[in-house]
């Protein structure tokens, strides 16, 4: 993946992360997930008082497009911080997440994890979460 392609990414999942709803963590995440089809889904993580009923930018963004008909995806970039600070560390997908991404991606899957354009990450998905747990039809 070319670089400008990967900035515009983390351009794009940083503007995700300011509608983040995060009053009991402070932490504002933002995905974009790019799809084969070319199309970006975007998606912040929403917390709720009731913890387990909370959802993070990375599902919030697969949802986006499963929901529109998109099952076939390339990569995407998240970028984290704390509300009112520049993105200060990398932001990994949770675990729930990484197997979310497993559903749906192949292990050549990017995942770009960003301070900012200049300052990221990038790792296959197969290395994040290596013998996904997966039924036999989809390996």
């Amino acid at each position: 993946m070319e670089k400008e392609q990967i900035q515009t990414l983390i351009r794009e999942a940083e503007q995700a992360g300011k509608a983040a709803y995060a009053p009991y963590s402070d932490f504002m995440v933002g995905a974009a997930l790019l799809a084969a089809s070319g199309k970006v889904y975007t998606g912040c993580n929403i917390e709720n008082s009731s913890y387990p009923a909370g959802i993070c930018a990375e599902r919030t963004a697969v949802s986006k497009a499963v929901s529109e008909g998109e099952k076939e995806y390339l990569a995407m970039a998240i970028v984290g911080r704390f509300r009112g600070k520049n993105a200060e560390t990398y932001c990994y997908p949770c675990g729930i997440c990484r197997q979310v991404l497993a559903e749906f991606c192949r292990e050549e899957f990017l995942v770009i994890s960003a301070k900012n354009e200049e300052e990221y990450q990038t790792m296959m998905l197969g290395e994040l979460l290596p013998h996904a747990f997966l039924l036999d039809e989809q390996k």
